[in-house]
């Protein structure tokens, strides 16, 4: 029988006190009846011996300490989903806010997740094409893995978020078994229509489900927001045999609403105010990730993070790194550039990326031409560093080379637009054409057989002579 409980023992911001309760749970449900009949929803956030602390969804304006009334429910908060879950519109709780109606649920969901075994988690293989060349072909996102990408204060974050959302697809060639969980964390109204209206018009919504937690909602809901995200993914993929890429953001949002709920707590702090469980809660996102053995489907995450100040060693994507299995780096420097989608390859990293690609999964050339390109990249920054000294009419023929390839490579390579979808053929073609503007015998992470086959620098000048006339006559004076 469920017990009632008449009053509170103290009322703290969104925050509530219960005393003499017995046989709570943590994470539990609580109902909360307002004097005048009205209904709140809440869960159990702490418990000491018999007192527990309730965190109320919608706030704990006009609750009264004395006419009060507490149900706790047994459950934890469930989301409730099935394959019409496709193409509609949650707030940050799982409620829809779209105006169709409620979901008629085919089952419930604890949104904080089933536990997995680690032994029968499969190893990612093969991969997800999003249609950026400098994702697909330096930092590939494998399909079951979880890849953030680690942006700044006005970067293109938002924009990249769409653009992959309009252009990613499996590897497979029907692609129908494909959805995008999409949740957007403490963004403003403006941003919430510019990722509806962007996904409407490329005619994607179908296959998406949106989960919108807005600046001016509750902190609470924040913090569930990636959770019922994460809920809703596994669903489609371990009951409905889909693979999903979920895309949150801003997991900085979700990280400060953690540690306003930890301080209203009393909380010991941690680095920068965050508590000290901030690893843990993080991972309890990031794990969710994966491939399970028996099922059809996958969970693939791509979490979008600001770095304040960009500041790599911030608490959020310094933890961050440690748990996920590589990152995308966004540079303020291209940005400024006008290149756009502005990934700093040299910082940017797929862990797995080596066992989801080359044959039978992109091409077999894959590995070799993308690290030839990281390291010809990689030798332009020297270059750039030895010009800041000597001088660019010091440096030698080479060297003059390698700095007309970055320029090119730059804006062939990463400044593809925002409407530019290229096929994985299409970025390794363009890659083998950038390295090709230099000189065979310094491409020394190739092969004769490759070389053979792909290298023809008179292809390499012709195409880009049609774009870049200045720089390829650069290029051709240096190699005289």
């Amino acid at each position: 029988m469920a017990l009632q409980y008449v009053g509170l023992n103290e009322i703290n911001g969104s925050l509530v006190v219960l005393d003499h309760v017995k046989g709570a749970s943590y994470d539990e449900m609580v109902e909360i009846q307002l004097k005048d009949g009205t209904t709140r929803s809440g869960r159990v956030v702490q418990i000491e011996g018999e007192k527990i602390v309730v965190q109320v969804f919608e706030g704990t304006n006009d609750l009264s300490l004395e006419n009060t009334k507490t149900k706790l429910l047994g459950r934890p908060m469930e989301l409730p989903v099935s394959k019409e879950i496709l193409g509609r519109v949650f707030n940050g709780a799982g409620r829809p806010i779209d105006g169709l109606g409620e979901i008629y649920a085919e089952e419930m969901m604890d949104i904080n997740g089933l536990p997995l075994n680690p032994v029968s988690r499969v190893y990612p293989r093969n991969y997800i094409n999003t249609g950026i060349s400098s994702i697909d072909c330096l930092a590939t996102l494998i399909r079951g893995q979880k890849l953030p990408i680690f942006s700044g204060s006005g970067l293109p974050h938002d924009r990249l978020a769409v653009q992959i959302v309009k252009q990613a697809k499996v590897a497979d060639e029907s692609g129908k078994g494909f959805a995008i969980v999409f949740a957007a964390m403490g963004v403003t109204n403006d941003v919430a229509n510019y990722f509806k209206r962007s996904f409407k018009e490329a005619g994607v919504m179908e296959r998406v489900v949106m989960f919108l937690n807005l600046s001016n909602d509750p902190i609470i809901e924040r913090t569930l927001t990636p959770r019922c995200a994460l809920t809703a993914a596994e669903y489609l993929a371990y009951k409905q045999n889909m693979h999903v890429l979920v895309i949150y953001t801003d997991i900085t949002s979700y990280c400060e609403a953690l540690r306003e709920f930890s301080s209203s707590k009393g909380e010991i702090p941690g680095r920068k105010g965050y508590p000290g469980y901030l690893y843990s809660d993080l991972a309890s996102l990031y794990e969710r990730a994966g491939i399970i053995k028996g099922a059809e489907g996958s969970v693939t995450q791509i979490p979008i993070l600001t770095m304040p100040n960009n500041d790599i060693t911030h608490p959020v994507p310094d933890l961050t790194g440690y748990i996920t299995e590589g990152q995308i780096t966004l540079s303020p420097e291209l940005n400024s550039a006008g290149i756009y989608p502005p990934v700093d390859v040299l910082p940017s990293l797929s862990r797995l990326m080596k066992d989801g690609i080359g044959e039978g999964y992109t091409r077999g050339d894959h590995q070799d031409i993308a690290n030839q390109l990281f390291a010809c990249y990689a030798h332009v920054q020297d270059v750039k560093s030895l010009t800041s000294v000597i001088g660019e009419d010091e440096l030698s023929p080479l060297d003059k080379q390698y700095l007309s390839f970055g320029k090119l490579f730059e804006q062939h390579f990463l400044n593809q637009g925002f409407d530019a979808n290229r096929s994985i053929e299409e970025t390794l073609d363009l890659g083998w054409d950038l390295v090709s503007v230099l000189p065979r015998e310094a491409l020394d992470r190739l092969d004769n057989k490759l070389l053979d086959e792909h290298y023809d620098h008179d292809r390499a000048v012709k195409r880009f002579h049609i774009k870049e006339k200045s720089i390829i006559k650069e290029l051709q004076e240096a190699g005289d």
